[in-house]
């Protein structure tokens, strides 16, 4: 063996981080090792040349590098005495399971190297925001690995881990928010007269766009807004009319309420969410 990466679970998520990995040559199809109870899952995996397996033992005693936990929360249970029946082959554990805690992690893999992570479904087209939070016995070069795993189908920061609802209230659920807007932004182009098709086409350009302009130019995007708001023109009208429609309350509103939602899924009371949080 030499720096395998194992996959329990071989869902969306899973196969997309897969791919990323080795589009970017980090492993080659050969090094990745993933279990799924799902038939067709295995035969997408064999079919990509990746090791399949029904076999989560398998994919645990074949892999030295990474072991990601890509199953639902209900499942992770299983899969860490899974883990720990295995050998240990020195791999770090990474859990994309939502609402796991890094305590939990530890309890069911004592000894064990784990590390949380909250990515998104950008990640299926190569632009994930991940956060990610290691836990209590990992190593600066697990940070460098995860991390540089993590940035191959994306880009990730590294956050306490009492901060990854925020990351669920904003990145992960923020591509529905997105959605919405880019859709709204058709409605309003085809409102004005645009065909469907060729609305949602500039709406969704003009978001990419913009997106790309806050991440390669490193300015704030009140400072973009200024750029194209000219005095009395079109732009302003238009951003007016959103300040009047409540969106940036609406939008703040958006990121708490799901953050609030992750934390209460966690098992966090409503009181102790409001005391410490103010959510």
């Amino acid at each position: 063996m030499a720096n395998n990466v194992g996959f329990i679970g071989y869902g969306m998520m899973a196969s997309s981080l897969v791919g990323g990995i080795v589009a970017k040559k980090i492993r080659t199809p050969d090094q990745i090792y993933c279990s799924d109870v799902y038939p067709p899952a295995r035969d997408a995996a064999i079919k990509e040349g990746y090791n399949a397996t029904d076999c989560n033992a398998f994919v645990c005693n074949h892999s030295d590098s990474v072991i990601f936990l890509a199953v639902k929360p209900n499942c992770v249970h299983d899969a860490c005495l899974d883990i720990m029946k295995a050998k240990d082959g020195g791999a770090v554990i990474v859990s994309i399971a939502a609402g796991v805690t890094l305590e939990t992690l530890e309890k069911a893999l004592p000894g064990r190297r784990v590390v949380r992570v909250m990515p998104n479904t950008p990640c299926l087209v190569g632009e994930a925001a991940s956060g990610f939070s290691l836990g209590t016995n990992c190593t600066d070069d697990d940070r460098i690995l995860v991390k540089t795993l993590l940035d191959a189908v994306g880009v990730s920061m590294e956050v306490n881990e009492n901060l990854l609802n925020a990351v669920t209230g904003l990145s992960g659920s923020g591509p529905a928010y997105v959605f919405q807007f880019i859709e709204a932004l058709s409605d309003g182009g085809v409102r004005a007269g645009l065909p469907r098709n060729v609305a949602t086409m500039l709406a969704a350009q003009t978001v990419k766009g913009a997106a790309e302009m806050v991440l390669k130019t490193g300015k704030h995007p009140g400072e973009l807004k200024d750029n194209v708001t000219s005095p009395g023109g079109t732009t302003i009208a238009g951003v007016e009319a959103l300040e009047r429609g409540g969106f940036r309350a609406a939008t703040i509103a958006a990121v708490t309420s799901a953050t609030k939602r992750s934390m209460q899924l966690g098992g966090t009371s409503d009181e102790v969410i409001h005391n410490k949080y103010g959510l």
